[in-house]
């Protein structure tokens, strides 16, 4: 892990509420609160990395658990090879049930295993607010039946520590009052308006957003980078969407529609870091969506490819009354076992 030393330090910012910085210095691991240390492991790290637990001050199990969660994230983020971690499972006996129970670890003898294709399916380390599982009752809009939809979450509801930028990016659900000024000076850039198509004055702006806000299908997010806002997102379900009539959808597939609004976080770094947060967010606000859908433009050739490097798969070409579209696919089994929250070499 030298390779790891004095780099800044990984904030884990969801866990308990709590900002818990991970300090990697050769292969030592120290988890930090306000500056203070809470934890130490020592790290043998490969393809499967082993973690010993240093001696230190007793912790209560909320906090510990918090603490060891961290030390799993900001390894699982920022080493796109490691497919395994091992902890000695006599060490972690505060914590070791719960760790069990909730599919953080799985036990193998004198060991607990740690996949990150699991761990990175907890929601509790990057949702502020942890999701229900919605009851299922079909219901018909249109011509389709589809689930009842959950209420619409309010304020942040996804936020993740980029290493790679030095920075954290989060989602949190627009509004009228706070995002309409914005929204109107992005969607009325010529670069926006070129292919988003939304372009108008603060009226139209805020016709926009309200019918978006109130139509049961779809989420709008502001993506920001350190709280400075950069995008607007659309998530919606297929089943409900115009996409939905043209391919067998799913009852819990999602897509989704993106404008970046500052021409600074435009580049592939930035990418890199929006493009998989969006997915995880999406698989981890209901763990019954299986696939992640999309309809760029067929001509757009560049983007299509830029999405088949980041996971997604372009199943077929096909008309929109206003566009020709491809559509493509992401699966949530390849999301999680290929770890595709880490840029794609390619890209």
């Amino acid at each position: 892990m030298n390779d790891t030393a004095n780099t800044a330090p990984f904030r884990s910012a969801i866990l308990s509420g709590q900002a818990l910085d991970v300090v990697h210095s050769g292969t030592t691991l120290t988890v930090q609160r306000n500056g203070q240390p809470l934890l130490q492991l020592d790290a043998d790290l490969g393809n499967e990395c082993w973690l010993a637990r240093k001696s230190g001050a007793p912790l209560p199990p909320a906090l510990l658990q918090s603490a060891l969660l961290a030390a799993l994230e900001s390894l699982c983020a920022s080493r796109a090879e490691l497919t395994t971690l091992r902890l000695h499972a006599g060490e972690w006996p505060e914590i070791k049930a719960d760790l069990l129970r909730s599919g953080v670890a799985r036990e193998a003898g004198l060991s607990l295993t740690v996949s990150p294709a699991m761990l990175w399916q907890l929601p509790q380390l990057w949702l502020p607010q942890t999701p229900a599982i919605y009851p299922q009752h079909h219901v018909r809009t249109g011509e389709r039946w589809h689930p009842q939809r959950p209420a619409k979450p309010q304020g942040y509801v996804y936020e993740r520590y980029i290493p790679w930028l030095g920075q954290s990016i989060a989602f949190r659900v627009a509004s009228v009052e706070q995002d309409l000024g914005t929204m109107h000076k992005w969607m009325n850039d010529p670069r926006v308006a070129q292919f988003f198509q939304e372009e108008g004055d603060l009226d139209y702006q805020r016709a926009y957003l309200n019918g978006r806000l109130a139509d049961p299908h779809m989420l709008s997010l502001i993506a920001e980078f350190d709280r400075a806002p950069f995008g607007y997102m659309e998530v919606y379900w297929a089943q409900e969407n115009r996409l939905g009539p043209y391919y067998a959808a799913d009852d819990y597939d999602r897509g989704w529609h993106v404008l970046v609004g500052e021409a600074a976080y435009s580049g592939g770094q930035f990418i890199s870091a929006w493009l998989p947060s969006l997915m995880h967010y999406m698989f981890l606000d209901e763990p019954r969506t299986q696939r992640i859908v999309g309809e760029p433009a067929a001509s757009h050739q560049r983007q299509v490819r830029n999405l088949e490097r980041s996971g997604f798969a372009a199943i077929k070409d096909f008309d929109f009354p206003h566009k020709r579209a491809t559509l493509v696919m992401l699966m949530r089994e390849k999301f999680f076992s290929n770890r595709l929250w880490h840029p794609s070499p390619k890209a």
